[in-house]
């Protein structure tokens, strides 16, 4: 009894031992076999059955040839790559129109030689298929790319994969070597000159019309109300007239511009118009960045990098119209909520709204800062309507932009 327990025992522990290969194979066919190598699976397979059961050496033959055809398609599948991938974008940031060049360089870093293999390396929504020979060891295989910048966008290259299997498609086996990396299409943007795109300037420019008791700008005096602040006393004025006298300041605030877009597909006739919209935003932004300004930039989901001039035309390369929805705050609503302490409120929007439309788009803003709002389109000329702190404007073409910023400056 012993005995035959020990060797149910033994019997038990080599199922168990075989079970795990087992599972490792089934997890390696299920994960590399392709859709139309099960397909010649469930073939030879079924030809073999149906073959050997009616007694056709036909399709028996046809069965045995499509499993070998599998066969051999798994066997040049095995093996580790040992590879050792580098991707290089020569920049990482471009323009509308320009080029990005790459390098891929494969080097086999294995003591025995490679089979020939196959480098897949995604670019945006497409790939490129590189052939990869058979590398000796130590050996290096480089293939410099271009990656066209046609319409402004974040492309992802990569990541770099290498593919191994038969020519018949029945086997892929995909090892990843890279992280995807993002390429910028930035807008191609207009520089603006020297014109400043705020309206008050910072502490030593132009004072508010807000009357307060302590800053740099001296307005008048008034007097001495119990409660005041005696360091504003003017002494010499409170001899003179008798009575106590303080200052009175105006206040003074630092240039803090805010830019929003309208991003949504019923504000523009086509896409195009919208990239029109865009390109005058990101060099308005751009030139205030420049400028060492403070500005938030907004559209009416998101708020966008001000940090430095290349984080906010990264960001800006990813910008896309879209529908609206129905509980969707405007963009002039989102900069009264999140910059109500704003100098200049610009917005850039497109040709389908009428000027009283236009004129009401900036009724969210607060009372008391300069809003201009800029309707860009191609058959739009070049107009500037002003009804006091509020500033329509129509523009055509991006060329006209410094013209009409100089224009809004001196208004």
């Amino acid at each position: 009894m012993r005995a035959a327990g020990a060797h149910a025992r033994g019997l038990g522990v080599r199922a168990r031992g075989a079970v795990g290969p087992l599972r490792r194979l089934g997890s390696w066919v299920g994960r590399h076999v392709s859709p139309l190598g099960w397909l010649v699976l469930v073939g030879a397979v079924g030809a073999l059955v149906v073959g050997r059961r009616y007694g056709w050496d036909e399709l028996v033959a046809a069965g045995a040839t499509l499993a070998a055809l599998l066969l051999i398609s798994i066997v040049l599948t095995l093996g580790r790559s040992t590879y050792r991938v580098e991707l290089d974008l020569a920049d990482h940031r471009i323009v509308v129109g320009e080029r990005a060049v790459g390098r891929l360089n494969v080097t086999n870093v294995g003591r025995a030689r490679t089979l020939p293999a196959r480098i897949v390396l995604p670019v945006g929504a497409g790939q490129a298929d590189v052939d990869l020979p058979s590398l000796a060891s130590e050996a290096e295989f480089e293939e410099v790319f271009a990656v066209a910048g046609a319409r402004r966008s974040v492309l992802t290259v990569g990541p770099v994969r290498s593919v191994r299997g038969d020519a018949l498609g029945l086997v892929r086996r995909q090892v990843m070597w890279t992280e995807p990396e993002h390429l910028y299409v930035h807008p191609r943007t207009v520089s603006l000159g020297t014109a400043r795109t705020g309206v008050l300037r910072d502490l030593e420019g132009e004072a508010t019309r807000v009357i307060s008791d302590h800053d740099m700008s001296f307005h008048a005096l008034r007097e001495y109300i119990p409660g005041d602040d005696r360091r504003s006393i003017h002494w010499r004025s409170s001899a003179r007239l008798g009575r106590l006298m303080v200052r009175q300041f105006e206040d003074t605030r630092r240039t803090h511009t805010a830019l929003g877009l309208v991003d949504t597909l019923a504000d523009y006739r086509d896409e195009d118009e919208f990239e029109l919209a865009v390109t005058v935003y990101a060099s308005i932004g751009q030139q205030a960045l420049r400028e060492e300004l403070e500005v938030t930039a907004l559209t009416s989901t998101r708020s966008l990098r001000t940090t430095t001039p290349p984080a906010f035309l990264d960001d800006c390369a990813g910008l896309e119209v879209r529908d609206a929805g129905a509980d969707e705050v405007p963009v002039a609503q989102e900069i009264a909520r999140s910059v109500p302490h704003a100098s200049l409120v610009l917005v850039v929007t497109g040709s389908t709204l009428t000027a009283p439309e236009l004129r009401a788009t900036a009724s969210h803003v607060p009372a008391g800062i300069r809003t201009v709002v800029i309707s860009v389109g191609a058959d739009h000329e070049l107009a500037l309507q002003t009804r006091n702190l509020l500033t329509v404007a129509t523009l055509g073409s991006v060329t006209d932009l410094p013209r009409l910023m100089r224009r809004l400056v001196t208004a």
